[in-house]
């Protein structure tokens, strides 16, 4: 499912799957890859034909040895791939940290593991708080465009009208008007409000009523 490129290196291919769902489909794959001569980036990608599950992501993280005792260290977050963006290049290294060369000669282990997005999107926020507002990290969730009071209040308005319009009925005492039944109101509120519980920024949508 994935290819790791690193800068002067064949095309690495040979991920070990190291485990898998009750289907047999894996869901977290490793490679281990000679840190000689050391390297600070590498690319990953999606092999062409391959698509992750709705609302999915491909997290990766890193293993180096620890400079001073040479064990290995805790896997590392270094960003994510998603359908929409299945290839990206990512650094070794903590942002700020050059390489060790106490590192030359140890293996790097490079897992990718396949996480829901939203297991994603807080691992990859603290990654770009990390590099200070510079990110090679792909962003899963798009960030939310803000509106103003007064389209928010033109959408509630208009969800209101759309709703309420089929319900309208002719005044008999004043002709030329019309008339909703107070029913109509709550039924329309009580709608909005469960789809508000449901999906709480439909609103903010370009098209609040599409669904």
């Amino acid at each position: 499912m994935f290819s790791v490129v690193i800068p002067g290196r064949p095309c690495l291919t040979d991920a070990v799957a190291v485990d898998s769902q009750p289907n047999g489909q894996a869901t977290k794959f490793a490679f281990t890859i000679p840190f000689t001569p050391s390297f600070n980036d590498l690319v990953v990608f999606l092999l062409p034909g391959t698509v992750l599950p709705p609302n999915t992501g491909a997290a990766i993280y890193a293993q180096l040895a620890d400079p001073t005792t040479g064990a290995p260290t805790n896997f590392r977050f270094i960003g994510a791939l998603a359908n929409e963006q299945p290839s990206g290049l990512f650094s070794v290294y903590p942002p700020g940290q050059a390489p060790a060369n106490s590192s030359a000669g140890t293996v790097l282990t490079l897992g990718i593991s396949i996480e829901e997005v939203q297991n994603i999107a807080p691992q990859l926020t603290a990654l770009e708080n990390e590099k200070a507002g510079g990110s090679n990290a792909l962003a899963l969730v798009p960030a939310q465009k803000q509106i103003s009071t007064k389209v928010l209040a033109q959408r509630i308005i208009g969800s209101a009208f759309n709703f309420l319009a089929s319900f309208a009925e002719s005044d008999p005492k004043n002709k030329g008007h019309e008339v909703i039944p107070m029913k109509s109101f709550r039924d329309w509120w009580t709608k909005f409000e469960r789809r508000i519980d449901m999906d709480p920024t439909f609103l903010e949508r370009e098209d609040p009523n599409a669904t």
